[in-house]
């Protein structure tokens, strides 16, 4: 028996941007525990490495899900014109382990990431006294992360008003024609826009951070979700320092958010105690005045999970 596949267009399709942060929120309001998520695992591979993603246990209308990610990551494919970041998704039945459907890792990848950095961003902005009203959005990066994360703050911010920074202004201006095509207003912005900026978002391959902290304006939010590693920085000490934060899970982020190690030790955060998405979504975060919140995201295997299942029930297979 041949397994059902689901190409990009159709794991976009299935999983428009309301659509995927609504079932994250509501994975995460079921029970959903992401510090009990498994670890990442990463092995070399010809001029890159492998990374493998299983997440198991998530269970959408009775059906109960396992999956794995492969990808592969090759930082000489740009220079190439190819994708860096390539894979596959196989969906598991978690009752028989049967494989369900496989769908375009890649894709699944570009959705999930923007849909789980804007809810978490959403109930940040809901815990804060400030207005989601016409938010100035700043963001870092020209790829496919910045432009699906602009996609996903117009569809789930209304109203607010966007401008993206990128060292390529080519990549730049090809980005903000991409949106205009789809009536999304972007213009091109600056470092000098950080201190206007309401929300910033840095969806960059940089390993070193990308502005002063001290710039940020308080009780803005920052979310740095562009890189993994304890060696990528997006973001500096100086901003970790001076902000609240909020992370996906607090053992993924001990092991690969290098925005907050080594701002503080290993020992400091558990003493800190800092609010992952489940706590976050339950309403419990408390913004603290005149602070900066900071949300850091490395991209944990259940919001694949969660995703694909969206995509299995709800989309259009090959």
């Amino acid at each position: 028996m041949s397994l059902p596949y689901f190409d990009a267009a159709a794991v976009r399709a299935a999983a428009p941007w309301p659509t995927a942060v609504a079932a994250l929120e509501r994975a995460l309001a079921d029970g959903v525990d992401p510090e009990s998520d498994s670890p990442r695992l990463f092995s070399p591979a010809p001029g890159g490495e492998f990374l493998i993603m299983p997440a198991q246990g998530f269970t959408k209308a009775g059906q109960a899900y396992s999956g794995v990610k492969a990808l592969t990551v090759a930082p000489g494919n740009p220079a190439r014109g190819l994708e860096k970041i390539q894979g596959i998704y196989l969906l598991i039945d978690s009752d028989t382990l049967a494989p369900l459907a496989t769908m375009d890792g890649t894709e699944l990848t570009a959705i999930r990431t923007p849909a789980t950095t804007l809810m978490a961003v959403k109930h940040i902005l809901a815990a804060g006294p400030e207005t989601t009203e016409h938010l100035q959005i700043l963001v870092f990066g020209a790829g496919i992360q910045a432009l699906n994360h602009l996609r996903a703050a117009h569809a789930v911010l209304p109203g607010a008003r966007f401008a993206v920074v990128g060292q390529r202004p080519e990549r730049v201006q090809a980005l903000i024609g991409t949106l205009a095509a789809e009536g999304i207003e972007v213009r091109a912005g600056s470092v000098a826009d950080v201190p206007e900026a309401d929300v910033i978002l840095c969806t960059t391959s940089s390993r070193t951070p990308l502005f002063d902290g001290g710039l940020v304006a308080d009780g803005a939010v920052v979310a740095a979700v562009g890189q993994h590693g304890l060696d990528a920085r997006e973001v500096d000490a100086a901003l970790v320092l001076r902000s609240d934060v909020v992370v996906e899970g607090r053992a993924s982020a001990m092991r690969e958010a290098g925005d907050l190690i080594p701002a503080r030790s290993v020992e400091e955060w558990e003493a800190i105690h800092p609010l992952n998405l489940q706590e976050l979504v339950a309403g419990k975060l408390e913004r603290t005045p005149g602070k900066p919140c900071l949300y850091a995201g490395v991209g944990m295997a259940w919001e694949d999970l969660v995703t694909a299942a969206v995509v299995y029930e709800g989309g259009t297979r090959e």
